[in-house]
């Protein structure tokens, strides 16, 4: 398989799907989706409480906690040499 720069992904003996990491990242990201199950549970819980407060806080919370993985999507496809370590 010849690299002409761009990125492709390898696979373990196992065959699994891998790709270069840091683990800050993949804690970002796993962290963050957990977070928002919570949070949208919470926004709704708002809206059926009547508490706009409640409901604006938990939509805020998920919009930063996106942006968060966005950023460590974006980060871990940068991240181009070597293994997760």
């Amino acid at each position: 398989m010849t690299d002409n720069g761009d990125w492709h992904e390898e696979r373990s003996p196992r065959g699994h799907p891998m790709v270069p990491a840091t683990p800050r990242d993949v804690v970002h990201i796993r962290v963050g989706s957990f977070i928002l199950v919570f949070l949208f549970a919470f926004a709704v819980l708002g809206i059926i409480a009547r508490a706009p407060v409640m409901t604006g806080v938990a939509v805020v919370a998920g919009i930063i906690t996106v942006i968060d993985m966005i950023l460590a999507v974006r980060r871990q496809k940068q991240h181009r040499s070597g293994e997760a370590g």
